[in-house]
């Protein structure tokens, strides 16, 4: 018997989550039986999706849902050896019993000098949505412009990043001065401080003048209102998230342009990136050669301790990581 521990949803969050929205219980978890593993969390993530997902998919005092990389410590399933790694949607869990479905083994040609949290952010889920966002909702070609809210975070990073690997300019925004200077690290062309400006009509349009190809939106809200006047005639638009409102107690109201997006001939689509789960593998590998070559650089909030999920993930929703969240066990 192993004695684990999970967080739980203790009531639906109203507004911002607070620390006694989460409770933190212990279970005894069975031995493996034939076809099953035992799983041991390495790192777990938490991302801005977990919010939303919190309100519609989960009841009062279900495990928070998540993805984590863990070690596969017992096993009586020949597909995962003792000792290997699977990226697992294990929620909010130190140890868990599985069949194997669902389960993901880590890249065999992961190399021994990159961490595993990778699996969690630039070559997982996140980098998998920004290759998808740019290649098969936007269609992203050499020369045109993209902008990318949110830019510091996991996803928008990546994104940039890819961009620029295909020839194109990049327009970034982000919430303080330390991320717009990580954007310019990342090769960024233009990046701005969306809540220092003036005018955040005035800075899309200085950043470029002649408008925007494609729009790469994470936040939504005011921004989206005021960005989408900025787009070129048959501009697009992948719809990632909507942090913007994700706390919000009520939904946010206001005028959407749907004149604009009439008269602009514009096309939006959201998105999630399981819809294209028969290509992870070869878009995995394709994000992890990017990485050996240096053609992708990254950076990861690293929380310590399993205790501190809530405020890992709290923190995150307050815009306090640049690049990947992730707590390690």
């Amino acid at each position: 018997m192993v004695q684990a521990k999970c967080w739980v949803m203790t009531k639906h969050f109203d507004g911002f989550p607070k620390t006694s929205d989460f409770e933190l219980k212990e279970e005894e978890l069975p031995e493996p039986k034939d076809g099953e593993v035992l799983l041991e969390a390495v790192f777990l993530s938490v991302d801005p999706y977990m919010r939303p997902f919190s309100r519609f998919r989960m009841k009062e005092g279900d495990v928070m849902i998540g993805t984590q990389v863990a070690k596969v410590i017992q096993s009586r399933n020949p597909a995962f050896p003792v000792g290997s790694h699977v990226v697992s949607n294990s929620g909010w869990r130190t140890h868990t019993v599985s069949d194997g479905t669902g389960l993901t083994p880590i890249l065999p040609e992961w190399p021994k000098d990159v961490s595993l949290s990778l699996a969690l952010g630039i070559i997982g889920m996140p980098g998998l949505t920004a290759v998808y966002g740019i290649e098969e909702v936007l269609g992203l070609q050499q020369g045109e412009t993209l902008l990318v809210n949110a830019a510091a975070g996991a996803v928008g990073s990546v994104v940039g990043q890819i961009a620029k690997i295909k020839g194109c300019k990049v327009v970034g925004s982000a919430g303080t001065d330390a991320k717009v200077a990580y954007l310019r690290e990342m090769g960024f062309d233009e990046v701005f401080n969306y809540k220092t400006v003036g005018s955040l009509e005035e800075a899309l349009r200085k950043a470029s003048p002649e408008g925007y190809d494609c729009f790469f939106e994470n936040v939504g809200g005011s921004f989206s209102t005021v960005a989408l006047q900025q787009m070129k005639n048959f501009g697009r638009i992948a719809v990632c998230g909507s942090i913007s409102v994700y706390n919000d107690s009520t939904p946010q109201t206001g005028p959407y342009p749907h004149l604009t997006m009439i008269l602009k001939q514009l096309k939006m689509e959201g998105f999630m990136q399981s819809r294209w789960e028969h290509k992870h593998p070869e878009t995995l590998k394709r994000l992890l050669a990017w990485v050996k070559e240096g053609k992708l650089q990254y950076r990861e909030h690293v929380t310590k301790g399993f205790e501190n999920m809530p405020a890992a993930f709290m923190g995150m929703l307050q815009g306090e990581n640049i690049g990947k969240a992730v707590v390690a066990v």
